[in-house]
């Protein structure tokens, strides 16, 4: 059975521009917004994004994997391996199969120290989400969904929904 393409609509160059505006402040202001939590752990916002990736995984990593996953070489993985080890965010250990490979797993999070950080966000997210019915929220879920699977698709070379 073919799978049928998605309904397309047009999209005026007006409304092109106004979603892209809104995508580009929302990607500035939640850069920032990372930057600032970076700070506070004591992390540059590169190796914050880096811990977020590998704790979005099951398991533990090779470092090339992580190299992949970022984008960044496997010399610059090094370093933020080492930044976050001995940060506490992460910890090297042997691969069980073959102990000639270095894994590198999440450590054990402090969650009085890290959910603060976040938790603002929860909060608006939620007053946000508040103004919108339950049909208007699953049309939002489905726009940013979408997004994301042409982002991942971009950048990691994926997509969630295969």
């Amino acid at each position: 059975m073919a799978v049928e393409a998605a309904k397309k609509y047009p999209v005026s160059s007006e409304e092109l521009a106004r979603f892209g505006n809104l995508g580009r402040e929302t990607s500035t202001l939640t850069v920032l917004r990372h930057a600032r939590i970076a700070e506070k752990l004591g992390l540059s916002a590169t190796d914050h994004k880096a811990l977020d990736l590998v704790g979005q995984t099951e398991g533990p990593l090779t470092a090339g994997r992580i190299a992949e996953l970022t984008g960044l070489s496997t010399g610059a993985v090094t370093g933020v391996i080492d930044r976050l080890e001995k940060a506490g965010f992460v910890r090297r250990v042997r691969d069980l199969q073959d102990r000639r490979k270095v894994l590198v797993e999440i450590a054990p999070l402090d969650a009085e120290r890290l959910v603060p950080l976040f938790q603002s966000a929860l909060d608006f997210t939620r007053d946000v989400l508040e103004r919108f019915s339950s049909e208007e929220r699953k049309t939002i879920e489905r726009f940013q969904n979408e997004m994301l699977d042409e982002l991942r698709n971009e950048i990691l070379g994926e997509s969630r929904s295969g």
